[in-house]
């Protein structure tokens, strides 16, 4: 426990004060422990720790508020522990137990247990490092399953059979893949045979549960090892068939297409190097995904794909709504980048016209950095002449972006003319033809008829209103 940051080592001195007070032997556990043996444990704040005691957990929680001076303690009688929230850190207090499991049930059956009882409930060895924090043996490392030589070895493996590890709770699968990701560690043999035999246990997890584990791939700064894995064991199949569908690569004529599932890893391996959102993330994963719907082989072009654009981003909302992702403006977000990912290629050309791009602009609003991202991020070719080719298409672009934007202004377009103000010029009541003048109105702006200005925009509603009230 040297070398851990001064607050930390503060509070845990409190906590043993605590767990000798009311007689009940406590200890650090999990992650906190783990992280430092890593050397992940950089900022003394914002930290979850946890704390498993012989006993009760919400009593040295009592306690240890007490001593801490702080009434920011919850207590959640029902699960038999306790939160408390102090300078930044989060402490969480558990009595140490013992589960089982039904074979059809994602709930355990929990009794009190052992110190022991409860690091073999762990899911693996990297997480069942505890410290003492108990008078007789302060800051003793208790590692009973090797967990030091595995992080050594950079190596996931399970506390015990890792068929009955993922046999009692199936997440575990998901967690193992997501701690090799995001740690970039191997998983240990056995433990891989393991998740491959038990795949199908996933069907039994919540979808709350494997979106929660998912994004933290997702979000790992090489997602691909991941995706992976969670391909090679059968996992990926059982939540996310559409993207498994994207794998393989057919031939015709001796004409091949690239592998759409390797291509969107590299994609996604692509926006996390620009440390691009979640959503941006989730963009780079949809952006392909109908390709399989759409494939076809025409003799003298090759394989084609088209509409995958505007297919994919049809399918955005099924497959959010199934894997548990929000319904809200994220899905749209990730919705507009998918059915926009091909635009900005087609605007390359230097004949391209203003209308063009004033129409990319509108369509992609504020998030048109991201589609830009995305673009670049989807060049996956090994030939460096033809990355710097595409690079260099998309530096013309994002001028030709800036240009027009800069003498347009419709990145936060809205239309210069309101409805109530067509309906108090023309003397018009509430109805159809007034939405029908202002499309006509944003079209004449984005053709370049007309400036982006109200009174241009006014004038031009005078001009065109016999053609709607006749």
């Amino acid at each position: 426990m040297q070398d851990i940051p001064p607050k930390h080592k503060e509070v845990f001195d409190i906590i043993s004060q605590a767990g000798a007070a009311v007689d009940q032997k406590v200890y650090v556990v999990g992650g906190y422990v783990r992280d430092f043996y890593l050397n992940r444990i950089k900022k003394p704040e914002n930290l979850d720790i946890d704390f498993v005691t012989v006993g009760s957990g919400i009593a040295v929680a009592r306690k240890t508020a007490e001593l801490l001076g702080t009434d920011h303690l919850s207590v959640f009688k029902q699960f038999g522990t306790a939160h408390i929230r102090y300078q930044n850190m989060d402490l969480e207090f558990v009595g140490a137990r013992k589960e089982s499991y039904r074979r059809n049930s994602r709930k355990p059956i929990v009794e009190d247990g052992t110190l022991e009882d409860d690091q073999l409930r762990r899911d693996f060895t990297i997480n069942a490092l505890s410290w003492s924090l108990n008078e007789e043996n302060y800051g003793e490392l208790i590692d009973p399953f090797q967990g030091i030589q595995d992080l050594k070895k950079e190596l996931i493996r399970t506390p015990v059979d890792p068929l009955t590890t993922f046999d009692d709770d199936p997440l575990r699968m998901m967690r193992a893949i997501r701690f090799a990701t995001q740690l970039q560690f191997d998983i240990e043999e056995d433990t891989y045979s393991g998740i491959k035999e038990m795949a199908d246990r996933i069907e039994i997890i919540s979808k709350e549960r494997i979106i929660e584990e998912l994004n933290k791939i997702v979000m790992s700064s090489k997602p691909s090892l991941g995706f992976a894995h969670l391909f090679k064991t059968g996992l990926l199949q059982h939540f996310f068939p559409e993207m498994v569908r994207l794998h393989g690569v057919k031939e015709v004529n001796g004409v091949r297409h690239k592998d759409n599932f390797w291509h969107t890893l590299k994609v996604l391996d692509n926006v996390a190097e620009m440390e691009g959102s979640l959503w941006l993330r989730w963009a780079a994963i949809m952006h392909d995904i109908a390709k399989p719907a759409t494939q076809k082989f025409i003799k003298g072009v090759g394989w084609t794909f088209h509409g995958h654009d505007a297919l994919g981003a049809k399918w955005v909302k099924r497959i959010f709504r199934r894997l548990g992702l929000p319904l809200d403006e994220r899905m749209r977000y990730v919705r507009k980048l998918v059915r926009l990912h091909l635009r900005p290629i087609a605007l390359v050309s230097e004949e391209v016209t203003d209308s063009a791009v004033r129409r990319l602009i509108y369509e992609a609003g504020d998030d048109i950095d991201d589609l830009m991202m995305l673009c670049r991020a989807d060049i996956t070719s090994k030939n460096d002449y033809r990355v710097q080719r595409y690079n260099e298409n998309f530096d013309y672009v994002e001028q030709r972006i800036e240009e027009v934007e800069k003498k347009d202004r419709l990145r936060k377009w809205k239309n210069p003319i309101s409805g109530d103000e067509i309906m108090e010029t023309l003397g018009l009541e509430p109805g159809p033809v007034i939405g029908d003048i202002k499309d006509a109105i944003k079209e004449a702006i984005l053709d370049g008829e007309i400036p982006n200005e109200h009174d241009a925009a006014f004038d031009y509603m005078l001009k065109i209103k016999d053609k709607y009230l006749s």
